[in-house]
């Protein structure tokens, strides 16, 4: 029980970082770089008072993971402005975990049982199915719609979706299978944090405003962190599905953030399609957990 309840707070952490960042404003340069900015402020203070044994190679994979993790946000963050948070956030991270998943099987045989296999790709299915019903539009919702632009916000998507599987991969698998290179969260968060930060200001052409809007989302960045460590503590508690599939959750956060924090308008057809992903995601995500605990 204290696991799943340990696992609650990344789900909501990392679920209201989309709204929250947006409703703080500024562009996705600046979001992004205030994110990064408070990352490290978190990791510098869980740094000192831990104190890790940090080696060169953690050091390195660290900050090469920062560096392409700050794609994956910059990406995320522009296809929010193009598509609004309850669309972006539901196809990025179904796409991940679809990507992601695939990747893992076929690249890193991950799955080895005939019960993950049949699991895995009903969960897959079932998770196209329930992001293409969160971003389904409905044709009479023509005012909101007028102010989106899907195809700029679906490219910046896939960077996005291949900025977080490359990241994700390189930590979970090439750390360990390449390079022999094994480490915890706590140890790796500062210098994935200060490639962060380097990546941040790479997406933003070294032309960042440094306006309030950098400073406010700074706050985005410590939510940020405060996710990491209790997704360890969770794991810890409850093993790595549970862990998880709870941090798959912060979707109907973000969704529902986005329609109740930001005013993203719905008709009642597109907040029954959004229900239906909604339910449909959590049972996709349920399954690979089952999954992964098949393991």
């Amino acid at each position: 029980m204290q696991g799943v309840l340990l696992a609650l707070v990344p789900m909501v952490a990392w679920g209201s970082i989309g709204f929250v960042a947006n409703k703080f404003g500024g562009n996705a340069k600046q979001q992004t770089l205030g994110m990064t900015l408070g990352a490290f402020v978190f990791a510098l203070i869980v740094f000192l008072f831990r104190q890790p044994h940090l080696t060169w190679p953690i050091f390195l994979i660290g900050f090469i993971g920062g560096l392409i993790w700050s794609i994956g946000q910059f990406g995320q963050f522009n296809s929010m402005k193009y598509m609004g948070v309850s669309v972006a956030s539901p196809l990025s991270s179904g796409t991940q975990l679809v990507l992601g998943g695939l990747i893992g099987v076929f690249a890193f045989h991950e799955w080895t049982k005939q019960i993950q296999f049949i699991l895995g790709f009903i969960a897959m299915i079932v998770l196209v199915i329930g992001f293409y019903f969160s971003a389904k539009r409905d044709p009479e919702n023509t005012v909101i719609h007028e102010h989106h632009n899907y195809g700029k916000g679906l490219m910046w998507l896939t960077y996005s979706t291949l900025g977080y599987v490359a990241y994700v991969i390189l930590f979970n698998n090439l750390s360990a299978l390449w390079f022999n290179i094994h480490f915890d969260t706590l140890t790796i968060i500062l210098p994935m944090s200060l490639g962060m930060i380097v990546g941040a200001i790479a997406m933003g052409g070294g032309k960042i405003k440094l306006e309030k809007y950098v400073f406010q989302n700074m706050i985005v960045g410590i939510m940020w962190g405060i996710g990491n460590i209790f997704m360890l503590m969770a794991a810890r508690e409850a093993g790595n599905a549970i862990a998880f599939s709870f941090s798959q959750l912060g979707i109907i956060i973000s969704t529902i953030g986005g329609i109740l924090f930001l005013g993203e308008k719905k008709t009642k057809k597109e907040l029954g399609y959004v229900a239906i992903g909604m339910i449909l995601f959590v049972v996709g995500a349920l399954l690979l957990a089952v999954v992964k605990s098949k393991g």
